[in-house]
């Protein structure tokens, strides 16, 4: 029976974390998401949802621009996870491949920029403790992690690329690979 027992409360304990859990965040990060959601809008607003979609439009013009520059800018400028909306203004085709990338670049720059994924700092920490305990350079291992970070991103991104068209023919879906201009 005290087995029974321990398994209910075990049970119940585990909805009461994820409880406790819900009003941590609701006390501090989705705050945070909301205030960066509201303010990219306002940018967005301000700038003109048409200028937002031409910067798209030549940022998915090539591979380069599409997986190593815009999720850097985005993950610098908005952090994690506010950089993945970013892909909302490229074309249909490239988006799962800039999301591989982005997802990818808010891990890897976070030695030199720890501000861009802070949930992920104590990993870089136990790292970084781990290469100051040896005699070495933290910092030359960050440079090196972002680095190599860029060049694997970019790759990872690219690559989705083959699978979406693959999978796209597979299923006999048509992806968009345009910038659809809004227009009022």
């Amino acid at each position: 029976m005290q087995w029974i027992i321990n398994f209910a409360e075990g049970f119940m304990n585990l909805f009461q974390l994820g409880a406790d859990t819900f009003i941590e965040w609701m006390g501090s990060i989705v705050p945070l998401v909301l205030m960066l959601l509201i303010a990219m809008n306002a940018i967005i607003n301000l700038l003109g949802e048409e200028r937002v979609q031409k910067l798209a439009a030549v940022s998915s013009s090539n591979p380069f621009t599409r997986y190593m520059i815009l999720p850097f800018v985005s993950a610098f400028m908005l952090g994690n996870p506010m950089s993945m909306t970013m892909g909302r203004f490229l074309p249909e085709y490239y988006k799962p491949g800039y999301i591989a990338a982005q997802m990818q670049f808010c891990h890897t720059s976070n030695g030199v920029f720890p501000h861009i994924n802070p949930g992920e700092l104590f990993v870089w920490m136990g790292i970084a403790q781990g290469i100051m305990t040896l005699g070495l350079n933290e910092m030359e291992l960050a440079i090196r992690y972002l680095l190599v970070g860029l060049v694997m991103n970019f790759i990872g991104g690219w690559t989705t690329d083959f699978f979406t068209e693959r999978v796209s023919r597979q299923q006999g879906i048509k992806l968009s690979k345009s910038v659809e201009t809004v227009t009022d």
